[in-house]
């Protein structure tokens, strides 16, 4: 297939399943498997066949009846499709309990985004090294951004700093934010946010906790609202 292929715009929905072939993908090849159907990708992704297949066909990729989808091929597809086939360096702003923990983790790295910087307003924190990391002052992000040539960001400050250091790495020129602080940030139009959020995860969780059991372990909380 020649890269100026007719491409379609990527639906955000597939593009989000995409890390999670591509997760997939890589521990059957560790495991020695060759190719792969769509209905046992679908198994293992939690959706199902038909979606498999239409997520696929966005990279041209349409697999051989009775054969299946090329593993290796298709971990090649789904990298160049997310820019994976390159490094991507990231600044982290904050060196906080979060940043240290962020910035010891090894899968960053190891999955193309390295930690490249990380900056702190605490002069207390500057200087110290984390993961391999000396935290620098973050008057200096515009100069970090520009000579490690930057785009992604992430913010693990709390909350109450979220907002400023949005603004500070947008000013530096960097345009993908990963956003750790529980709050919305705004920023300029073509500027990329992504949001992890905990607490909703744990709360997505706390449902399928309630309906295996059928709310027979009321939380504290609950029991003292109850109880009031």
């Amino acid at each position: 297939m020649s890269p100026d292929r007719n491409r379609r715009p990527i639906p955000d929905a597939t593009v989000s399943r995409l890390p999670v072939y591509l997760r997939i993908l890589g521990e059957q090849r560790d495991l020695g498997v060759d190719s792969i159907s769509s209905d046992r990708l679908a198994e293992l992704g939690g959706v199902n066949a038909p979606k498999v297949r239409k997520d696929l066909s966005y990279l041209g990729s349409y697999g051989t009846r009775g054969v299946g989808y090329e593993v290796e091929y298709l971990i090649f597809q789904i990298q160049r499709e997310l820019g994976l086939t390159h490094d991507w360096p990231v600044v982290i702003v904050g060196a906080g309990n979060l940043g240290q923990a962020l910035a010891g983790y090894g899968g960053f790295g190891e999955r193309g985004f390295p930690v490249a910087a990380i900056v702190d307003v605490d002069a207390s924190k500057v200087g110290s090294v984390l993961g391999g990391t000396r935290v620098r002052p973050v008057d200096e992000l515009p100069q970090i951004v520009r000579s490690k040539r930057i785009n992604i960001g992430v913010v693990a400050t709390p909350a109450s700093a979220a907002q400023d250091a949005a603004d500070r790495l947008v000013a530096a020129g960097v345009t993908s934010i990963l956003n750790f602080a529980p709050i919305v940030l705004t920023v300029p139009a073509g500027i990329e946010v992504r949001k992890v959020d905990l607490a909703v995860e744990l709360q997505i969780l706390s449902y399928y906790e309630q309906r295996r059991t059928g709310g027979a372990a009321p939380t504290a909380r609950a029991r003292s609202a109850s109880a009031s």
